[in-house]
Formats: C-alpha cells, sequence, structure tokens
C-alpha cells in the first residue's frame, strides 16, 4: 500500500524451538511459540496453525512443527490484506525494509518476493476487508480488528460474504464471550483511527455494537430538537462528534468521553422527546456501569463523567455571570487540573461543532471559559488565606474568601 514499515512480524518455518534456542533466541511466548531475536530482540513465531476448541478467545489449540508451512501459518490470519507474506532473503536485500515504501513493494512485486496465497493483493486493489477463511469466526475479537481497520482505511468496504459471517458469529452468541479488556483494547485503537464512525458502522450492520456497547446503540432513532441538532438522530450526532475529534486531533480520554457524552438520550421518556431533560445526570450513571464492564482506565473514565455532566452548562456559559462561571470551574476541578479542563473544553467543541453543517462554525466559549480559568488561577491563594485567618477565618471559610477573590478577577478581567 506504499505505508512506511512500523513493525516486523518474522514467521520461521521448518524449525523447532530448540532450533531458535540454540541460536541464543530467547523464549517469551506463553501460549505460543514466540521468540526474540538475540540482538535485535524483534519477535519471531514459529508457523502454526490453530484450532477452536472452546468459546472465546483462549479456546485455542496451537500446533507448531517444522511440518508447517508458510500457506498453514497464513490461512489463520484474520483478513486477506495481512496475510501476505515476504520471503526473507528480500528484505535483507532491501536492508531490512529501511527502503522508500513504494520503492520497496516495487522491489517486492518485480522480484516475486511476495507470498500471497489468499488474494491479499487483489483485495488491496480493490479496497476490499474480507476473511481469510472460514476459521475466521473462532475468533470474535477480529469482528472488532475488522471494523477498526475500517476506521483506519476508510475507502475498503467489507466482503458481503465476510458481512454475512460476522452477523452469523453475532446471533450464535461468540461475540458474548469476549473478555472486557480485548473488547476495550480494540476499541481503544478504534477510537484514533482516522474515522471512528466507520468501526461503530461496521459493529452495528453485524449486529456486534448492540451487544458490547448497548448504550450506545440504543441512541440510534432517538431524535433530538431539530433547532440544537440539524441531524436530528441522537446516533447520527454521535457519529459526527467522534469523527471531529479525529479531526481536531483529540486524544483518546477526549474520543471516549464524545462517545459518552449523550448516553442518558437512550433513556429520555418517548412523550417527552425530542427534548433531553436532565439526560446528563443519567448519562453519568450509563456511563459508570459501562466503565465498570470494560475495565475503562480511570483517566478516560474522570474526563468522560466531567463532560457527560457538564457540557451542557458549558454550551450555555455565555449567558453565565463570574459568580456562576467559577462555581462551574470549580465542579470540572480546573484548580487542581487545568490541562484536563483544557481536555474537557476540546470534548464539548467537538460535541458543539459535531452537527450537521456546523463543522467548521466556532466555539466561543472555550477560549472565554480558558480565560475565566486563567484569571482565577492569577489569584494569590496563600496571600489570601493568611489574610483570612488573620481576620479569625478558619476551614471552610477560607474557602469562601478564595472563591471571592476569583470571581472578583473573573468580574474584572472578562
Amino acid at each position: 500500500m506504499g505505508l512506511r514499515v512500523k513493525d516486523h512480524d518474522w514467521v520461521v518455518v521448518g524449525a523447532t524451538p530448540q532450533d531458535l534456542l540454540d541460536q541464543g533466541f530467547v523464549s517469551v511466548g506463553r501460549d505460543f511459540p514466540v521468540f526474540l531475536h538475540p540482538k535485535t530482540h524483534e519477535e519471531y513465531a514459529l508457523a502454526r496453525t490453530e484450532r477452536n476448541t472452546a468459546p472465546g478467545y483462549h479456546g485455542f489449540a496451537v500446533h507448531a512443527s517444522p511440518g508447517v508451512t508458510l500457506e498453514e501459518d497464513l490461512a489463520r490470519r484474520d483478513l486477506t490484506i495481512n496475510s501476505i507474506a515476504v520471503h526473507v532473503d528480500s528484505t535483507r536485500a532491501r536492508a531490512e525494509f529501511d527502503a522508500e515504501p513504494l520503492a520497496l513493494a516495487a522491489h517486492w512485486h518485480a522480484s516475486s518476493a511476495l507470498v500471497d496465497p489468499y488474494g491479499g493483493r487483489q483485495d488491496i486493489s480493490n479496497k476490499v476487508l474480507r476473511h481469510v477463511t472460514p476459521a475466521f469466526r473462532d475468533d470474535p475479537v477480529r469482528i472488532l480488528r475488522l471494523a477498526r481497520f475500517a476506521a483506519r482505511f476508510t475507502e475498503f468496504h467489507v466482503a458481503p460474504e465476510t458481512q454475512t459471517l460476522m452477523r452469523e458469529m453475532v446471533q450464535s452468541g461468540e461475540v458474548d464471550h469476549l473478555v472486557a479488556e480485548r473488547v476495550w483494547q480494540e476499541l481503544a485503537r478504534g477510537l484514533m483511527e482516522a474515522l471512528p464512525s466507520r468501526m461503530f458502522t461496521v459493529l452495528r450492520d453485524c449486529g456486534a455494537l448492540v451487544r458490547l456497547l448497548p448504550e450506545v446503540d440504543c441512541l440510534w432513532g432517538v431524535p433530538q430538537s431539530v433547532e440544537h441538532h440539524p441531524e436530528v438522530d441522537t446516533g447520527a450526532h454521535l457519529m459526527l462528534v467522534l469523527d471531529m475529534a479525529a479531526r481536531l486531533n483529540a486524544s483518546l480520554p477526549v474520543r471516549f468521553a464524545c462517545l459518552t457524552h449523550d448516553l442518558g438520550k437512550g433513556t429520555t421518556p418517548a412523550d417527552v422527546l425530542p427534548r433531553h431533560i436532565g439526560h446528563e445526570q443519567r448519562s453519568v450513571r450509563l456511563l459508570k456501569t459501562l466503565c465498570e464492564r470494560l475495565r475503562v482506565p480511570v483517566e478516560c473514565k474522570e474526563l468522560a463523567e466531567v463532560v457527560a455532566r457538564e457540557h451542557g452548562n458549558i454550551h450555555r456559559s455565555a449567558a453565565l455571570n463570574a459568580a456562576a462561571i467559577v462555581r462551574l470551574l470549580e465542579r470540572c476541578d480546573a484548580f487542581r487540573k487545568p490541562a484536563r479542563f483544557a481536555d474537557i473544553l476540546l470534548a464539548c467543541e467537538c460535541d458543539a461543532r459535531g452537527r450537521l453543517g456546523l463543522h467548521d462554525a466556532p466555539y466561543p466559549q472555550a477560549p472565554r471559559l480558558a480565560l475565566a480559568l486563567q484569571l482565577a488561577l492569577s489569584v494569590a491563594t496563600n496571600t489570601i488565606a493568611t489574610a483570612a485567618q488573620a481576620a479569625g477565618a478558619s476551614g471552610p471559610k477560607i474557602g469562601e474568601w478564595i472563591h471571592k477573590a476569583r470571581v472578583a478577577a473573573v468580574t474584572a478581567g472578562l
């Protein structure tokens, strides 16, 4: 594809574990025969086949022997575009992948260095994500991986037969056996791709999203006020927000906060739609359950909670006076964590601009609140505390003095 190589996936054919140990390789594979090269420390795996023995990711029987061919090893991989190998002699001739990507690809093609028994090159040319063999269904993580590839290679589409196979896997309950750590790992990587919405589109199309993230899946079909959301559908809005986060190069915590900021809209009573009164609090409750289930890292969880709870107030902050702004900053813990508050503002900007026709709209709330935080932080809290103590104040009363000083600074500066 002309992309620069980021890592090397070495496969050793016709060897035993002892053969590698005798050459100084270090065994590191607990479940698979994987070794580290004594000098480069890159991973070398013996060619192997796998057979599913039980539901879930760990239900595999692995067979590695000198008799396993490269073609058999490639057959166990997920997608045809990932089932292409290069003969080791050809890589050495090109200084271990150091050549320019397009020149390297041309060399491999011209020298017949590529081993492509399952049509990966043709699928790259046709921009197709296709499973290699029916063994794809043995590992439900592959559904998530394919969805992630769709978010990375945005012009690729899923082969119809692969789409059918994924639906069958979901219907048979394979996805229900996925462990939380693997789900989060793939979701996190997919959120960081070029067009995260495509990952969720693929998962939703095959029915996996409702099994993995029911709180997110139920947002499609939920209407919002056309005055504030020209796209109307909450699920459509969510996808626009995620893609805006990618456009603005947001971090993973920010993108996760974008994904979960409106979960409460999925539980709005039908008789009050398209209004969503109190959805922020419902979003926080649903978010906590989701984070516990998927064991979401604390950094992502905490940022998402603040965004879910306060994004409406931040959107309306232009109408707030200085006292209300300082209270908002306090609730966001902005004085202790100013860098995180910048992430909160970025997530809110993604929410505001992730709407039909508003992609390039300004978001003045962010610079205004950032300025308010700087004004409030300019208050010499130690000096204020000393003065408060001299006046006989203690405990919470000192906090009140500091709060009033911050309000005064914001009033004077905005």
